[in-house]
């Protein structure tokens, strides 16, 4: 399929047919993570609902629900089922995932009974209550039912009104249309819905957006705030796509007002018109800043958008850490710069992997290095390097480190002739290690036709690791015999010893080229 191209000239943006859906899916993210507020589910149990009924509900619900992005300072969902005694079937605080709410609303099973929905809105209301002193959120009751008698409903959904509560309402059998026009909360054609179980899925789409109007309000987020960056997302406010955003910001002292150029120290960024979201970067540490969100069209300037925020104190610490003098049985950490005016003390922290107790090792603010010791061989370690500040603020930094692999060498080497050019080879090793994989035998081979010691060449044999002696054949007259212990990852410490006659070996002390220690 050929590929449309689209590009900004300012911005230098590519769109493709290819990534066309990705990039719409990418805009309904961000259009739903600007949702934030509470949806209460007023489900009908009662016994006039029909099984068959319940089930269409149930699926409703999670179509309907399934864009937002749940969780504390997101969208909280809680059901409360409407039967003799009403009860909560899960409140705003269990369901953090999309997955456990679709699984919750499945399993949600129907308790017949009577339909006391004036009990199940006493207990809505202890659920949407404002909490004191704090700010609500925006917060919707949304009630499904056959309106086979819903009772009395007037005084229980005037206080929700009056709480600040919205109320939706869909109704699948008998119509009471004054009785659910006083409940729902205007605009009456976008919060209240008559429809067949079976047809429900046609009014998903609208009451969605209704919803979303609610909860999605035109307001200004800010999320991710950091010591130098902060990220601001709006809901789309331009119409298609048609026009651009002018996004001022800068420090709350100087931007005075949105038009504010003091100094100069306000900053400027236009984005394009399908934009929902802009990171702020190289902003200053604990540092009060207010931004602006000003939709321009081709009729002018619409209403604009603002919000406050404060940047993170600068959080000081190690900025590189490295290790060395790796051994079986410790490593030196290291780190740097060392900020002994801000940063109080360190606290090195080390454990194996992927599992172990977890050791600690409290140092000055003026050092920058310590040997860890006592540690096990050939194992990796995760070690932390915690910054703690005067203001008791920590930052903190990890690396990987392993440690040497034991390889103990051998502790005797014998060499007996046993014929008049073969010799038996016997040794003896500290101990068969965990790591322990064999030996390595290297000796000169003799040329039976020669006498000239010239005319000999070396051999080698590997032998497994429970082998503690070997026969070797057609050596060479003085020749030297070594042996080396293999382990996993290098080779221990050989010995040699030279075959000086048939009857005598001598011992030396000294250690060969290679790293043996030669017996003579």
């Amino acid at each position: 399929m050929p590929k449309a191209e689209v590009f900004s000239r300012d911005f230098k943006v590519k769109f493709t047919v290819s990534n066309y859906e990705e990039t719409v899916k990418m805009f309904v993210l961000r259009l739903f993570d600007c949702c934030q507020g509470d949806i209460l589910i007023l489900l009908d149990s009662s016994g006039s609902v029909s099984s068959y009924e319940y089930s269409f509900l149930r699926h409703f619900l999670v179509d309907l629900l399934h864009p937002f992005l749940l969780g504390r300072g997101r969208v909280r969902v809680g059901l409360v089922q409407v039967h003799t005694e009403p009860q909560v079937e899960f409140d705003f605080d269990t369901c953090i995932t999309q997955h456990a709410l679709q699984e919750a609303l499945l399993r949600t099973q129907q308790l017949h009974g009577d339909t006391n929905t004036e009990g199940a809105l006493l207990l809505a209301q202890r659920l949407l209550m404002k909490p004191l002193g704090h700010e609500a959120p925006p917060r919707v009751l949304l009630w499904l039912t056959d309106g086979v008698k819903p009772g009395n409903v007037d005084r229980p959904m005037a206080a929700l009104h009056q709480e600040g509560v919205s109320v939706l309402a869909v109704s699948t059998g008998h119509t009471n249309y004054h009785l659910f026009r006083q409940a729902v909360t205007p605009p009456i054609e976008e919060h209240l819905y008559f429809v067949d179980a079976e047809d429900m899925s046609i009014i998903t789409e609208d009451l969605r957006e209704a919803i979303t109007k609610l909860l999605c309000a035109e307001r200004l987020h800010v999320q991710d705030i950091t010591s130098h960056s902060a990220m601001l997302q709006w809901r789309p406010l331009l119409i298609g796509g048609l026009g651009h955003y002018e996004l001022q910001y800068g420090p709350e002292m100087l931007a005075s007002s949105q038009y504010s150029t003091e100094q100069g120290r306000n900053r400027t960024l236009i984005l394009l018109g399908e934009q929902s979201w802009a990171e702020l970067r190289d902003l200053q540490p604990d540092t009060p800043y207010r931004a602006w969100l000003i939709p321009h069209t081709q009729q002018g300037i619409t209403r604009s958008l603002t919000n406050s925020f404060r940047t993170l104190p600068e959080m000081l610490g190690p900025a590189t850490l490295s290790v060395s003098e790796s051994g079986p049985d410790r490593v030196r950490v290291s780190w740097g710069p060392v900020l002994p005016a801000q940063v109080h003390q360190y606290r090195v922290e080390y454990a194996p992997i992927p599992r172990g107790d977890v050791q600690t090792v409290t140092l000055s603010g003026r050092q920058n290095s310590t040997l860890l010791t006592q540690l096990q061989p050939d194992t990796q370690y995760l070690i932390t390097v915690i910054a703690v500040q005067s203001s008791g603020q920590e930052r903190a930094m990890s690396v990987r480190a392993c440690t040497q692999e034991v390889l103990p060498g051998l502790t005797d080497l014998q060499l007996t002739p046993v014929g008049l050019d073969s010799v038996k080879v016997d040794w003896r090793a500290w101990s068969e290690g965990a790591g322990l994989q064999g030996y390595w035998v290297r000796w000169e081979v003799g040329d039976r036709s020669s006498s000239s010691s010239s005319s000999s060449s070396s051999s080698s044999r590997y032998l497994p690791a429970q082998s503690l002696f070997t026969i070797l054949t057609r050596v060479s007259p003085a020749s030297r015999v070594c042996v080396s212990p293999v382990y996993r990852t290098a080779r221990g410490e050989g010995l040699c010893a030279a075959l000086c006659t048939h009857t005598q070996l001598l011992l030396h002390g000294s250690r060969d080229a290679s790293g043996f220690r030669r017996k003579r």
